[in-house]
């Protein structure tokens, strides 16, 4: 019995990694909503391009661009060149890099090096490490978490949180009872380590956030709507298998957009000290500089960057990631600003209040 749960695992997120290389998993009507803002242009800048500044400090690492590679995968004998790669351009880039779930490590040691091959190849970045929400509300052990830490030395560690996902997954876990004081209970015991909260693409609203951070969270990645649908996903999974709940559909496009939920949580920080992620559809450096002006500290992306590197390799991430840097700060020297900081000081339109 135990044996087809750890068979199950792995082969669950080898579908995951193939279904991801495909847009199949895409929000099919619900954006992030970023297409409802624009900049507002400041004709008379005074800044020199080349010297507006994008370093940035990631729970007091200084790293080179405001942008994560978002937790992806693991735990698979696939999983083991991904993050390789995938460390290697992070590194490269000096830029915080997350791993996909180590569920599997609780089960057994088979694909190790598919979790370790990340700070092998990435020895000056930040790494966050990551496990689900229901393993944290039944009851993983201070020991075991202490293990997930050491064995890719991270530097900080995200929970991420998918009720959705779990209830349309066959088989998933939908039983969050006692979540947020299990993860008290988890952040206090590791005071070194900062912990962040991410959702998987539903998005956190203020009031979770305000929970969350209330629990001790450190960090929120909102992962709104408008980018990978993992009900989708999950969904697609089903189908393959014979199994599809015509119900389940109704709940594709579920979630709050990637951009409601950085605007509401940002408000969060007249109070609490915290820093927000924005993921969840960010396509361009437009819909990046979009967030990071909406209040996010950093932006994330996991499909779009997978995708990139199955085409491009190494080369096409960093490539991707420059790119991205470059159209930031070509806004910000439009919009006169110096600085990120400044990036978030009343730079966006609503589109409807232009027309």
């Amino acid at each position: 019995m135990p044996s087809n749960k750890l068979n199950n695992t792995s082969q669950r997120k080898k579908e995951h990694i193939e279904l991801c290389l495909t847009d199949q998993v895409a929000f099919k009507t619900k954006s992030s909503g970023f297409e409802n803002y624009d900049f507002k242009h400041f004709a008379i800048t005074e800044l020199k391009i080349s010297e507006i500044e994008l370093t940035s400090s990631f729970f007091g690492k200084n790293v080179s661009h405001p942008f994560l590679i978002s937790c992806m995968t693991g735990g698979t004998s696939e999983a083991e060149n991904l993050n390789a790669m995938l460390a290697i351009a992070a590194n490269e880039l000096n830029i915080p890099i997350g791993v996909g779930s180590q569920r599997q490590l609780l089960e057994n040691d088979n694909f190790l090096d598919s979790y370790k091959t990340i700070r092998k190849n990435a020895k000056n970045i930040p790494v966050i490490g990551n496990i689900g929400a229901a393993q944290v509300a039944n009851g993983l052990s201070i020991d075991k978490l202490k293990y997930l830490i050491d064995i890719i030395e991270a530097d900080a560690f995200a929970i991420h949180l998918n009720p959705l996902q779990e209830m349309v997954q066959k088989g998933g876990e939908p039983d969050f009872s006692g979540l947020l004081k299990a993860i008290e209970k988890l952040v206090v015991s590791q005071p070194g380590i900062p912990f962040i909260a991410k959702e998987v693409g539903a998005g956190i609203s203020k009031k979770a956030a305000q929970m969350l951070l209330e629990a001790g969270i450190k960090g929120i990645d909102v992962s709104g709507a408008g980018g990978t649908s993992w009900s989708g996903v999950e969904i697609l999974r089903n189908q393959k298998k014979g199994i599809s709940p015509e119900e389940d559909n109704l709940f594709w496009d579920w979630g709050l957009p990637t951009s409601y939920c950085i605007k509401k949580v940002k408000k969060l920080k007249n109070k609490y000290d915290f820093v927000l992620v924005g993921s969840g559809g960010i396509n361009n450096g437009i819909d990046a500089a979009k967030a990071l002006a909406l209040g996010a500290d950093f932006v994330a992306s996991a499909r779009l960057i997978l995708q990139q590197l199955e085409k491009f390799g190494i080369e096409g991430v960093i490539r991707l990631i420059h790119n991205w840097s470059d159209v930031v700060r070509k806004v910000m020297f439009l919009t006169g600003c110096r600085k990120l900081k400044e990036l978030k000081k009343n730079k966006l339109i609503k589109l409807g209040e232009m027309y």
